[in-house]
């Protein structure tokens, strides 16, 4: 289930890396303290409708992004909290929610992002960040999306997962989150598996860290 948040802007900036600060937002709107070091089963957009101005952001006309999650409590959880303080920071605050049940993606197979893919493995004694050019890339996503289907009892033997990196739009981003530069990549991905295991991934992201807002899909 996905909710989409229309989000109204008092003027003030916003710096253009507050994305801890949407996390912030959102684990207050959860009623969550510490939610880090379990498997996320939810992802979220980025902010969309900013300008960017030097390190800062500007949403004179408002902004927007989405929540999804694979269970509906937390999305009911989220409603709830939004409803009871629907403001965020810097001057934004909620001002229209939209519920969305999971869309018929049985014909579908290309994906938009809506935040970037971060896929990252240690080696020895470094963490090593893979880009959509990496040969294994797809591999790790499977990986990855596999281990949350566990959590959940879904089991899919004819998932397949690639990034579309022959796309015009497919290119590196970077992400700095509490210091640490999380190097991602924004690129369309594409998903050859059953109809539930495509709206499972829809739901809770791809990739690694979608707890911090990385890896949603559109």
């Amino acid at each position: 289930m996905r909710i989409h948040l229309k989000i109204q802007s008092n003027g003030q900036i916003v710096p253009f890396n507050h994305q801890h600060k949407l996390v912030g937002t959102i684990h207050k709107w959860l009623g969550w303290n510490n939610h880090h070091g379990n498997v996320s089963l939810f992802s979220f957009s980025w902010l969309a409708g900013g300008k960017k101005d030097n390190a800062m952001l500007h949403f004179k006309n408002g902004s927007s992004f989405f929540f999804s999650a694979f269970e509906e409590e937390i999305v009911k959880k989220m409603i709830s909290g939004i409803q009871q303080d629907p403001s965020m920071f810097d001057g934004l605050k909620v001002v229209e929610l939209v519920i969305q049940e999971d869309p018929d993606l049985s014909s579908v197979s290309s994906f938009q992002v809506a935040s970037p893919i971060l896929i990252k493995r240690r080696v020895d004694n470094r963490i090593d960040h893979i880009l959509y050019d990496d040969p294994k890339a797809g591999e790790y996503l499977k990986e990855t999306l596999q281990t949350r289907m566990k959590e959940v009892g879904l089991i899919d033997e004819s998932l397949e997962i690639h990034f579309d990196s022959n796309s015009p739009y497919a290119k590196r981003k970077n992400l700095v989150y509490n210091n640490v530069n999380n190097i991602c990549s924004w690129c369309p991905v594409i998903i050859n598996a059953k109809t539930e295991t495509k709206q499972f991934a829809w739901n809770v992201g791809l990739g690694n860290s979608t707890g911090i807002g990385l890896g949603a899909i559109r």
